[in-house]
């Protein structure tokens, strides 16, 4: 099966699955993992502006898209001539069934539930005593946040915080005052990739907070790569406490 992948953590998933570059012909300019395997991958646009006549050149037997990171009128634009399975991850639940679905599809059941095993591990570990309440920051000029509809809200939960902003929906934009409620407040290495610079501009204004950068693509990137960032999450949250 010859299969495009528009969103970056599924194109890792599948790899991990143990596709290969010959069934695998096409990914976005942001697939960056993994990174000795993508090179061999014809790039086809970005997640939101993919290239319609190079997708169709390279006629893929299935599409894989998603919800929240592929542009609606561009995949229903490829569903009049290809098949297109969208994608929709909120919650760890809906990572279990995405992996799971994507073993059966390809035939890697076994690697599929390796993963899953390993995904559940990655969040069994001791979270802090008392919910300390965060503020996520995923953009700058302007400042935007989380709100707790979002896939990265979902793991701050599940990592035992609080999302100071899950009253709100999506990603909105916050000033600096707003954020003095927080314990923690989190810079995000994607996609804004926030510097230790950033860090100091900040904390002029929460002075009380204790600010820190963090991997991105542990709270954002679904699929297989939840399964790697167990020890991640295990440093972070020793070094919170």
């Amino acid at each position: 099966m010859k299969v495009v992948s528009l969103v970056p953590s599924i194109t890792e998933t599948l790899f991990d699955l143990g596709l290969t570059s010959n069934e695998i012909i096409g990914r976005t300019k942001f697939c960056i993992h993994p990174k000795e395997q993508v090179t061999d991958v014809e790039i086809i646009g970005g997640t939101k502006n993919l290239n319609i006549d190079k997708i169709k050149a390279l006629k893929p037997d299935l599409i894989i898209a998603n919800k929240e990171e592929n542009v609606k009128e561009q995949v229903e634009e490829l569903m009049k001539d290809f098949k297109v399975l969208v994608t929709n991850v909120e919650t760890l639940e809906d990572n279990y069934y995405l992996i799971k679905q994507l073993g059966h599809l390809f035939g890697k059941e076994e690697k599929a539930q390796f993963y899953n095993l390993k995904t559940y591990e990655s969040f069994d570990i001791p979270k802090p005593e008392n919910k300390l309440k965060v503020a996520y920051l995923i953009w700058k000029d302007p400042y935007m946040t989380v709100g707790g509809d979002t896939f990265i809200s979902r793991i701050l939960e599940e990592l035992g915080f609080e999302n100071l902003f899950k009253d709100q929906k999506r990603y909105p934009e916050v000033r600096l005052k707003d954020l003095k409620e927080a314990d923690f407040i989190f810079l995000s290495s994607e996609p804004f990739p926030f510097k230790e610079k950033h860090i100091a501009e900040i904390q002029d204004v929460c002075v009380d907070q204790k600010i820190m950068i963090v991997d991105g693509e542990a709270f954002s990137w679904y699929g297989s790569h939840l399964a790697k960032c167990g020890e991640y999450y295990r440093k972070l949250l020793e070094e919170i406490n």
